[in-house]
């Protein structure tokens, strides 16, 4: 059988069409996803097994998108490090981590002891999945991860976090080496249990400029996608190493220097632009989710000037950040074909 087309596509190989899956696709604007959660909460989906894979099945059903991710939440590793998490619904951590004592009170948990049914659900999906639709495994980036546990929780300001990386600028250290190390044994356990792709999504990475950037994320994404380097190695596999961070485009050729073979992207610039400024990267992106929200032809015409601004290779058509729970489901129907029709016409 051909190797899939989202794998290809993340190779920069020639394709027949452009692939494309969406970033949230298992989720709350599904009807079939809040039937399930009536009688299941967020946590329980996640940590279940046979549950998270009925929900990262859903849209591959319902939408034929051409990549599945498993269904789960960066902050699934925070209990194994000693840190409870809640959702209510957004999350919220039963402490936070601001000195050097709560630093070193963290754990780096062994991933198939704190997280075991995030790897049985990447071991059931590999079962039940077409194997043209291969499955992504994915992780919070060490800098998002570490924000999330300064801060508590979200954030409007991110005073905690800027104060930490500023003031005490070795515990921030010392903190985001414990988050990559967790970062890249989960990462490198979920390509182990069969994930064939690897995504870091670095949702805050944003909030720093350039020399910070430089200095407190790069280096600890490199050594968690160093992990799954060593770990497809050992499988002898070729797994693509996926990184999105929102509002990259301040220092975006730094991307370049993180280990990804793929960089995902918001909508806030042009894939061309983004193209020339990191050759030979596959690019993610990057449709403004808001667009769903609009008429099918606005999504239509939309979707053709990210075809078209991406070129016919090295491309995985996606939405620049998660879709919006108010989304129709026809509509992300809509997208998925509409990237299916014109992409596969122009590259004929």
């Amino acid at each position: 059988m051909p190797e899939p087309l989202f794998l290809r596509a993340c190779r920069g190989a020639a394709v027949e069409r452009t692939p494309v899956w969406i970033m949230r696709q298992a989720g709350r604007y599904l009807p079939e996803y809040r039937a399930l959660r009536e009688q299941h909460d967020f946590l329980t989906s996640c940590r279940t097994p046979e549950l998270a894979c009925e929900i990262t099945l859903q849209p591959v059903r319902r939408l034929g998108v051409d990549a599945a991710i498993l269904f789960s939440d960066i902050l699934v590793p925070l209990p194994g490090m000693g840190v409870d998490v809640t959702f209510s619904p957004g999350p919220q951590l039963s402490r936070t981590v601001r000195s050097a004592g709560d630093v070193a009170a963290l754990r780096i948990p062994d991933a198939e002891e704190s997280t075991p049914y995030v790897l049985e659900a990447i071991r059931l999906l590999r079962a039940e999945l077409d194997p043209a639709v291969p499955l992504i495994g994915f992780a919070g980036a060490p800098f998002t991860m570490a924000t999330y546990l300064v801060e508590g929780g979200g954030s409007k300001s991110f005073a905690a976090v800027k104060q930490l990386l500023f003031a005490a600028p070795e515990t921030a250290h010392a903190l985001l080496a414990t988050c990559a190390e967790t970062v890249g044994r989960l990462l490198a356990a979920e390509v182990r249990a069969g994930a064939q792709a690897a995504m870091l999504f670095d949702t805050w990475a944003g909030l720093l400029g350039p020399d910070d950037y430089r200095a407190f994320a790069l280096p600890y994404v490199a050594r968690a996608f160093r992990a799954v380097a060593e770990a497809a190695a050992t499988l002898e596999v070729d797994v693509p190493r996926i990184y999105y961070a929102g509002g990259a485009w301040g220092w975006l050729e730094e991307c370049g220097g993180t280990g990804a073979t793929v960089v995902g992207l918001d909508w806030r610039s042009s894939l061309a632009t983004a193209r020339a400024r990191l050759p030979g990267l596959a690019l993610q992106g990057n449709l403004d989710p808001a667009v769903l929200l609009g008429p099918p032809a606005l999504i239509r015409e939309r979707a053709a000037r990210v075809l078209e601004d991406a070129g016919p290779r090295g491309h995985v058509f996606n939405l620049g950040h998660g879709i919006l729970p108010m989304t129709p489901p026809d509509h992300a129907r809509v997208l998925v074909d509409v990237v299916h029709e014109r992409s596969a016409r122009r590259i004929a």
